[in-house]
């Protein structure tokens, strides 16, 4: 059962802190990234171009998830509202979208590399790899379009010369998901640099995720 969210000040106040906290942990840079969460009354989005550092609950935006135009009186959203409005509506189970410029995501995605089964935590983003979602101007639709593609059995994947993006049943579970994505494109990268990584074949990466289900990890 999905988590329920709602337009309150503790709502916004804990992407805020997700926010801060992915930054803390090195997976985003500046004023790049964003984080949305599904709530009853539509997505709560961090604004445009804003440091973290300078949000304040008042500041992030509620849009529709139907196409109405939001309020006005709000900050701009974030350039990339469009794929994160996209995802929530694909995918009703899940309620968050994290997206950022972690180094190894990125730089495996400006070489559109995915992730292999070179670790079994990559069954943890429900397939055998980590795919690479095809190169759009960001902000686009066609961007969107790519990312829905890349995440249709997933719930991560990498940008082609951009970052990444996760989804997760709960914001916690999400940046929990934006962190691991990080760790496993670092893994990878360093296997790269002294040899070639050994994937785990399709039937050991089937009793993972059967293993999973006792675990406590969704796989999407």
């Amino acid at each position: 059962m999905t988590s329920e969210y709602s337009d309150t000040t503790e709502t916004r106040q804990a992407i805020i802190e997700a926010c801060l906290s992915m930054q803390a942990a090195g997976v985003n840079q500046g004023v790049s990234g964003n984080i949305s969460l599904r709530t009853t009354e539509g997505m709560l989005i961090t604004p445009s171009g804003l440091d973290y550092d300078k949000m304040q609950a008042d500041m992030l935006v509620l849009m529709p998830l139907d196409g109405t135009p939001i309020r006005p009186g709000q900050m701009k959203p974030s350039s990339e509202w469009q794929f994160h409005r996209d995802i929530l509506l694909a995918k009703p189970g899940e309620m968050a979208v994290v997206h950022a410029h972690p180094v190894y995501c990125t730089a495996l995605a400006m070489n559109r590399q995915p992730i292999p089964a070179c670790h079994y935590m990559v069954a943890a983003f429900g397939g055998n790899d980590i795919p690479v979602a095809d190169y759009a101007l960001f902000g686009s639709q066609a961007l969107s379009d790519q990312v829905l593609h890349a995440l249709k059995h997933r719930s991560g994947c990498l940008m082609a010369n951009h970052g990444a993006v996760v989804t997760g049943d709960t914001l916690a579970r999400a940046l929990w998901r934006m962190v691991e994505l990080e760790t496993l494109a670092k893994g990878y990268v360093t296997s790269l640099s002294i040899g070639t990584p050994k994937v785990l074949n399709a039937g050991q990466m089937t009793e993972v995720k059967k293993a999973f289900a006792d675990y406590g990890l969704k796989t999407t």
